[in-house]
Order: C-alpha cells, then sequence, then structure tokens
C-alpha cells in the first residue's frame, strides 16, 4: 500500500486501506514505506513534528516492531496505517471540540495555543503504541519511556524550553491515557484516547478473521463498515457508525463508550450506531467448545 491509498480524515471519514496480509520485507525496506500525513492548516509546528517523525527511523523502527507482534499475536493492524489513521482522527475530534469552544489543556492550563493541543494529539497519536515493539502487556508503560527518549529530539525543531518540556509531559500523558483505565485528565488526553477506539472500520481487523481466530472482538469488529465523524446537533461530535451485523454493538459498547466514559470527552460526543440493509451479514459460520 502507498500513501496516497491513505485518505485524510477531511470530511468526517476514516480511512480503512487494504488489511491483506503482509509481505514479509527486512527492516529497512519496511521503514522506508512508513510515511505519515494529515491536513496541518499551516500549523507550522505540528508540520515540523510530522517532518521529524517520518524522517526518524527510531521511531518508524518501533512501529514496524509493534507490527510484528501484533502479527505474532493474530492482532489486528498496529502498523505506521494505524497511527496515521489515529493521528487523522485525533485531529478531526480535537477541532470539532475546538470550534464547539471546548477548551484544550494546552489553553486553559498552560496559556497556550489550539495549535499547541493539537501537536500534544499528534505526537500522543504517533507514539501510543510504540511500547508494543517490547510486548503486548503494559504495552503503554513501556511506550512512555520510549517515546520520552524520543521526544526531546522530534520537538526540537518547533519548541524551546521550557514549552518544548510541557508539551512532552502533555504527550506523555495522552499516552499512558489510552490504556483501558488511564484516566487522562485532559481534552487532548481523551482526544488520543477515543481516537484510538475509532480505529475500527471495515479491513482493519480482516487479518484475525482469515486466520480462523472468531472470537466475539474479531467478529464484533468485523461487523463495523464505516464510522463517520462531524459535528453534532446538541454536542460538540456526532460518531455515526454503520454495521452490519449486531455483533457490532459489542464493539461500540465494550471498546469505544469505555474509551470514552470518565474522560473530558464524555458529555461531548455523541454516537449513534446503525445497521445498513435490511438483512444481516453473516460472520460466523459456527462455534464449538472442545
Amino acid at each position: 500500500m502507498t500513501s496516497d491509498e491513505i485518505k485524510e480524515v477531511a470530511e468526517g471519514e476514516i480511512p480503512a486501506p487494504d488489511a491483506s496480509g503482509p509481505t514479509r520485507k527486512p527492516p529497512r525496506e519496511a521503514i522506508a514505506e512508513a510515511h505519515v500525513r494529515a491536513p496541518t492548516r499551516g500549523n507550522r509546528r505540528l508540520e515540523s513534528l510530522i517532518d521529524s517523525v517520518n524522517g526518524d527511523d527510531q521511531v518508524r523502527g518501533w512501529w514496524y516492531m509493534a507490527q510484528v507482534n501484533a502479527e505474532r499475536l493474530g492482532m489486528s493492524d498496529h502498523s505506521w496505517v494505524h497511527m496515521q489513521i489515529v493521528l487523522n482522527i485525533s485531529l478531526r475530534l480535537l477541532r470539532l471540540l475546538v470550534k464547539a469552544g471546548v477548551e484544550p489543556a494546552m489553553v486553559a492550563d498552560h496559556g497556550m495555543r489550539d495549535r499547541d493541543a493539537e501537536v500534544v494529539v499528534a505526537g500522543g497519536a504517533l507514539l501510543h503504541d510504540v511500547g508494543m515493539s517490547i510486548h503486548r502487556a503494559d504495552h503503554e508503560e513501556y511506550s512512555l519511556f520510549l517515546a520520552q527518549s524520543a521526544l526531546d529530539r522530534l520537538l526540537a525543531g518547533a519548541y524551546k524550553q521550557p514549552e518544548r518540556t510541557v508539551v512532552e509531559a502533555e504527550i506523555l500523558h495522552s499516552i499512558i491515557g489510552h490504556r483501558r483505565r488511564g484516566e487522562p485528565y485532559t481534552v487532548e488526553g481523551g482526544v488520543v484516547r477515543v481516537a484510538d477506539a475509532l480505529d475500527m472500520a471495515q479491513g482493519r481487523t480482516r487479518l484475525p478473521i482469515e486466520a480462523g481466530q472468531e472470537g466475539i472482538h474479531s467478529i464484533s469488529a468485523a461487523a463495523i463498515d464505516e464510522v463517520r465523524i462531524s459535528a453534532g446537533d446538541d454536542h460538540p461530535v456526532r460518531i455515526e457508525i454503520s454495521l452490519n451485523n449486531s455483533a457490532g454493538i459489542f464493539q461500540v459498547d465494550d471498546l469505544l463508550a469505555t474509551k470514552i466514559r470518565g474522560t473530558p470527552l464524555e458529555g461531548k460526543v455523541e454516537v449513534l450506531a446503525e445497521i445498513e440493509g435490511e438483512t444481516e451479514k453473516r460472520l460466523l459460520s459456527g462455534f464449538r467448545l472442545a
């Protein structure tokens, strides 16, 4: 897949790239394909961070290893494609919230700008799963110390001290906040947490299904056809999820709803899930307990 095949989230549609089985390549060839992009809207600091990440072989090496471990475990995609999707969703969510008058922590707590909040969510989105390069269990904690070792150089072109330390700390907060009981204190942390859960559109879990790993997580995820993000009528953000099977409700309630509850985004996001069509798609051939 080329980077041109990955769509930016500009109109509320979440890209669902081809998730067909991987072709094994040596690490240097594999990371050469990793190139994230997003609509920066003239935010020079955001552009600087994205450019730094795209040129950093260590970060791209972590993405490569995160995907290797995901494949070893039969999990859904955790490659740079996942980082790109979460990056775009994060920016989309944050911009809708700001447009509705919600103040991110970078403004409310530090007297900085909305554009600095964009840098925070971008950093969290791009580095939240680098700990998967070490191990799945407690990967959020591993992501913290790996990200901390890289952020100083990644932000050097955008910030001087002490602002750089503040931005780094807020990025790290958003990273640890994406775990199941992360309890982020900030809008930015809540955005990254929810954006991670929204990478659920069709094709994102094809690998476990094709490998024959039929369970509630893979089946429910396969029931998600499309996710659309827009401004709501009564809430700053409206998330519409199209399902092909009612099994997708598990994905929506267990994963997405859990990620929203108890965060600064609670009460600011409305979620609507509907089954498209008159009949449901068959996702499970049968089930047997040995």
